[in-house]
């Protein structure tokens, strides 16, 4: 099976037996900020406005150092919120200080008669709301995307605007183990893929969304026009670096190994091929090369499942300049990474939870999601309740 590795070289981290020498790994603490319901991300509006969002189905204003008690989008009555599935993601339009458009990712599921799990489906919808207003109204809701799902679990659910002004989002494989529908290779289905899409209706094709016509696969026989990306198995979490554009995801593992992409334009990054850079179903058939990622580790009693994270671009902590921090969401190790556009320059772990300070709040549990104020500044969400704080030791 060809591969290829746009960066020169095959990068892999060992979990906890990092080469990189310690002192290039820069220290971080968690700082206690909030204690919520299922955190899984902290997103910020063009105006700088910080909100909190829930699995359970809530995003909440952050201001004057505590939340803000009325929700600004409540969806907890029509999410299903079980295993991955719940209140995913929001996005603000950048433009929203002039449109007032903010999107949300949630699942919904309904319990059919004879069956033990219900039937998810995965929604990205649209708000209409004033950039100043602080709720939004339900009844703005229009449905940009849905996907029905065949399992409830590998749901995706980030939704990113890029620095070309367009959406993207992702969805994992469908679910269960193995791949069994094939769904990472499988050109003609949305699951274990990156989309990319225009969220303006299109008035000709008759869709709630436009498809941009530079999109890789657009014309092509047998594939889905919106894929951007392929040959993930649940890109859960990814993001954008402020400063270069570059787009980062972290695709969640299966027995073996995590990893960490430099995601580009029409590319395949190997699930169920491989997990990580490693062979794992090579007789499954392709039509495009493979990718290596960027940074993979390898599950322990340690680690066992990746939540992805950003590219530190604040000023308050200089040593951690440039590094992409990420977790694991089974045993709460934080790692980061520098990537200097051709080779790794520094990686490690940057919190030990084994090692890491309990009273001082600095001892994560399950990592949930990751994001950024206007300012660059990182926070992490623990499901188990707390939203942190990165800042300096």
């Amino acid at each position: 099976m060809a591969r290829l590795n746009p960066f020169g070289i095959v990068l892999a981290l060992i979990a906890l037996a990092i080469p990189a020498a310690a002192e290039d790994v820069p220290r971080i603490k968690l700082e206690k900020v909030v204690q919520l319901d299922k955190p899984v991300e902290v997103r910020h509006d063009p105006a700088g406005r910080l909100f909190m969002v829930e699995q359970t189905g809530r995003a909440l204003m952050f201001e004057n150092g505590k939340v803000v008690e009325e929700p600004y989008l409540d969806l907890s009555e029509k999410v299903y919120v079980a295993f991955e599935c719940g209140l995913l993601g929001i996005a603000f339009h950048p433009k929203f200080q002039s449109n007032g458009l903010l999107y949300a990712s949630y699942t919904t599921g309904q319990l059919k008669p004879g069956e033990k799990e219900p039937a998810v489906r995965s929604v990205v919808s649209e708000f209409k709301v004033d950039p100043k207003a602080r709720r939004v109204d339900l009844a703005t809701e229009r449905v940009v995307f849905t996907l029905d799902q065949p399992f409830p679990n590998h749901n995706g659910g980030q939704i990113q605007f890029g620095p070309d002004g367009l959406m993207y989002f992702g969805f994992g494989d469908g679910g269960k183990g193995n791949d069994t529908l094939n769904a990472g290779q499988d050109p003609a289905t949305w699951l274990g893929k990156i989309l990319r899409i225009d969220p303006t209706p299109d008035p000709v094709a008759k869709t709630a969304y436009t498809v941009p016509k530079d999109n890789p696969f657009v014309g092509k026989e047998g594939w889905k026009p919106e894929i951007w990306a392929l040959g993930q198995r649940n890109p859960w979490r990814f993001s954008f670096d402020r400063q270069t554009g570059d787009l980062w995801a972290a695709d969640v593992g299966q027995d073996i190994w995590e990893e960490v992409n430099l995601i580009v334009k029409g590319g395949n990054y190997g699930w169920r091929i491989r997990e990580g850079s490693h062979d794992l179903w090579p007789a499954t058939p392709t039509t495009t090369p493979l990718i290596d990622p960027v940074f993979e580790y390898y599950h322990d009693r340690r680690a066992a499942s990746i939540t992805g994270g950003y590219v530190y671009r604040g000023k308050k902590i200089p040593a951690l300049q440039g590094w992409y921090v990420c977790g694991d969401y089974s045993y709460g190790t934080l790692f980061g990474f520098k990537y200097d556009g051709k080779k790794l320059s520094g990686s490690g772990v940057i919190v030990n939870p084994q090692t890491a300070d309990r009273a001082a709040g600095q001892r994560p549990t399950q990592p949930s999601g990751f994001g950024e104020d206007i300012d660059g500044e990182l926070y992490m969400c623990d499901i188990n309740g707390w939203v942190y704080r990165i800042v300096a030791p």
